[in-house]
């Protein structure tokens, strides 16, 4: 990326360490019969690859993960993304040759315990979300999405209900929902929030007609609140023959409190990379799966695992009216298997601890940082709350900048700008595994900062100060990026 400011030499680069002769492994002879080459305009002779020995490979791959922040290493208050600890006994059951070494394409009765632990995870998440019907293909939040919006506009062209063209989308919802609900045919109508934080239920009744196929909501809200008229929009959306979709990427907030079933919701998806503890972010797997009321149940996508009687005890199955195939397989399994083991090894109880340790900690956010960062809408909070940095802007301190200013305190950044209706906002989520006295020290980090915007403000304008990479020029990497390394 082109920067605008300076970094810190910590390591040189492969490249620059390279001494011809230097040879870091040792590949066997090929047991591989000697091929044609391509034709010689595809081949490349310029090619340069560094000639290091393996420990410097090492060092320098291990010098690059130190300067990272990471879940492992750092308080990591990414607002609704849930960042959170995630127990190594979820990779080591991952890790067991039973589910690691076996083949999606094996016969069904070499893999019964493979399925039967799917069959279970699929009867525990229905039981935690009160929708009975699951299935766990699903590859993420967002493909989650997608195969609730197919499922939604399969289930009312059943009943020739081909109408229905238009979701309801409130105006805090996050980013994804309304391009799934386009990206599955739908005209995307956006609902405004009323002053509490909640849907605007006179705007609700307003667009509640013949050509609402439903309403896609997030519960509690990306503005950290539980929408306390969310019976009210469920029937309002039922009554004019609309369905609900749930977006369940803020479940931990709810887990052994609330069922969304019973508060209305037809359809809803899980986010297991932020409520089941498995890995999130860089790119890597991630699991998304659907669950829905018994009435959609047959247009899940497949395979959903089926329990039989006889031999072959579990097998995959395809529902009656499905909407096919969301991937390939039966989804990241080993992400499913994290999942399964987080709720074996937490159980009841520690479900619940989940929500209640969650929401503690955010209110204890709020409740100490109040008197120094605005708070727009100001009512107990879920499992994150929205600050709005306004105070300090008015002082010449952007909430980019107090975000850019806590990287230097040893923490990651929380959500900036998000949710889009708060203006500079910092959206802190600090998650049900973060102790009080880490909680403690970011609180003192946030009011340090704003007594730094008074003391001396261009300490923070030009934050961070201490990392590697230091304050770059958004606008210039944004607009010539460098995204090559080239010799100098």
């Amino acid at each position: 990326m082109a920067r605008g400011g300076g970094t810190r030499d910590t390591s040189k680069l492969l490249m620059e360490r390279s001494v011809p002769g230097r040879v870091g492994a040792v590949l066997p002879e090929s047991d591989v019969p000697p091929q044609a080459m391509p034709d010689d305009p595809l081949l490349r002779r310029d090619l340069q690859l560094p000639e290091v020995s393996e420990p410097e490979v090492v060092q320098y791959f291990t010098a690059l993960s130190q300067l990272n922040f990471s879940i492992d290493t750092h308080f990591y208050p990414l607002g609704s993304c849930t960042m959170k600890y995630n127990p190594k006994i979820n990779d080591e059951a991952a890790f067991q040759p039973g589910f690691a070494a076996i083949h999606p394409l094996q016969p069904g009765e070499q893999s019964q315990g493979a399925l039967e632990m799917l069959h279970r995870l699929q009867g525990y998440l229905g039981e935690i979300t009160g929708l009975p019907g699951v299935s766990l293909s699903t590859l993420a939040g967002a493909h989650g999405e997608f195969a609730g919006m197919l499922m939604m506009r399969a289930y009312h062209h059943a009943r020739g209900d081909t109408a229905r063209l238009k979701v309801a989308i409130p105006d805090s919802a996050h980013g994804t929902n309304p391009a799934s609900a386009a990206m599955a045919g739908f005209e995307v109508v956006t609902v405004a929030s009323d002053d509490q934080g909640n849907v605007d239920l006179e705007a609700l009744h307003d667009l509640a007609g013949p050509d609402l196929a439903g309403i896609m909501i997030t519960l509690p809200s990306t503005l950290g609140l539980f929408d306390t008229g969310i019976l009210d929009v469920c029937r309002i959306v039922h009554e004019a023959g609309g369905l609900v979709y749930g977006d369940g990427a803020n479940m931990n907030a709810l887990l052994g409190r609330v069922k969304l079933g019973a508060l209305g919701f037809d359809v809803i998806h899980l986010n297991l990379h932020k409520t089941f503890s498995t890995p999130h972010g860089g790119g890597g797997p991630g699991a998304g799966p659907v669950c829905v009321s018994e009435e959609l149940a047959s247009y899940l996508p497949s395979p959903v695992v089926a329990r039989n009687g006889g031999g072959a005890e579990y097998s995959l199955s395809t529902p009656a009216n499905s909407i096919g195939k969301m991937s390939s397989f039966h989804g990241n399994f080993g992400v499913l298997v994290r999942a399964y083991t987080y709720i074996r090894t937490l159980g009841k109880e520690g479900i619940e601890s989940i929500s209640a340790n969650a929401v503690l900690n955010a209110n204890y956010l709020m409740e100490s940082l109040r008197d120094k960062y605005l708070i727009p809408y100001d009512r107990t909070c879920m499992h994150e709350v929205v600050f709005s940095a306004d105070w300090q802007r008015a002082r010449g301190v952007s909430g980019l900048e107090i975000a850019k200013r806590l990287l230097d305190y040893g923490f990651h950044a929380p959500t900036m700008y998000f949710p889009l209706i708060v203006h500079e906002a910092l959206m802190v989520e600090p998650t049900e595994s973060e102790t009080k006295e880490t909680l403690d020290a970011f609180i003192q980090a946030m009011r340090d900062i704003d007594r730094e915007a008074d003391e001396d403000p261009d300490l923070v304008r030009n934050a961070p100060h201490t990392t590697p990479v230091s304050r770059l020029d958004e606008a210039r990497a944004a607009r010539h990026p460098d995204l090559r390394w080239q010799r100098p």
